[in-house]
């Protein structure tokens, strides 16, 4: 008999102390925590991020999602805020992320990619060398305003599960996921994790109705 594979869940765009408690409450693996961005939703003050980092059950990740691009400053913002994982939302150089990894051994580092087409499977091929895990989203990062996440759009899992197939980090997935699709999903890619933020939220709060029952898709669809 096959193991029971574990799909990883983050809830992002965590805002409130009640947010938290419900992610946690409904089996959340990870807290997407969102720092100053371009465009996109649920940015909170550091000083919110800093407290749910430390108030995460063990076992539940922290996960602080940064446009920061200086080595230094994205240093010392991870240091400030104490989470366990820092995610990139945007495409950094080489060298700033072995920086990062070097200044910061016990935090994981996290590159987004944002798939848009075939060039997209190359470049997360690149960056995984460089990094903990990659999570693939389907933002546009060149636009004039970046889209940096939170779009609520779903891009071609075709190339996310090449991606997967071909890189030797763990890969989550983003884009446009909500109960309703989610087990499909899950067959089409075969992920390490999910990443939800939009499809769990009502007029942008965060539903308890579509929480539970896109963790007991999760769960009936892993295996």
């Amino acid at each position: 008999m096959q193991p029971v594979r574990h799909v990883r869940v983050k809830v992002c765009c965590i805002s409130s102390r009640e947010e938290a408690r419900l992610a946690v409450e409904w089996g959340a693996d990870a807290l997407g925590l969102v720092s100053r961005m371009p465009s996109g939703p649920g940015v909170i003050d550091e000083a919110l991020i800093t407290e749910f980092a430390a108030t995460a059950p063990p076992g539940v990740t922290s996960f602080l999602l940064t446009c920061e691009e200086d080595a230094e400053q994205l240093i010392s913002q991870a240091r400030r805020t104490r989470v366990n994982t820092v995610q990139l939302v945007d495409t950094l150089p080489v060298e700033t992320l072995r920086r990062l990894r070097s200044a910061l051994p016990s935090v994981k580092v996290v590159q987004v990619v944002h798939v848009v087409d075939a060039s997209s499977v190359e470049q997360a091929r690149a960056v995984a060398r460089e990094v903990d895990a990659l999570l693939l989203d389907s933002g546009n990062p060149s636009l004039a305003v970046k889209e940096l996440g939170g779009t609520g759009r779903v891009h071609d899992w075709s190339l996310s599960r090449s991606i997967r197939e071909t890189v030797s980090v763990p890969v989550f997935l983003a884009g446009g996921l909500k109960p309703e699709n989610v087990a499909e999903a899950i067959q089409s890619v075969g992920p390490f994790g999910l990443d939800v933020c939009n499809g769990l939220r009502t007029e942008g709060a965060l539903d308890a109705d579509k929480l539970q029952r896109f963790m007991r898709a999760v769960r009936a669809a892993e295996g």
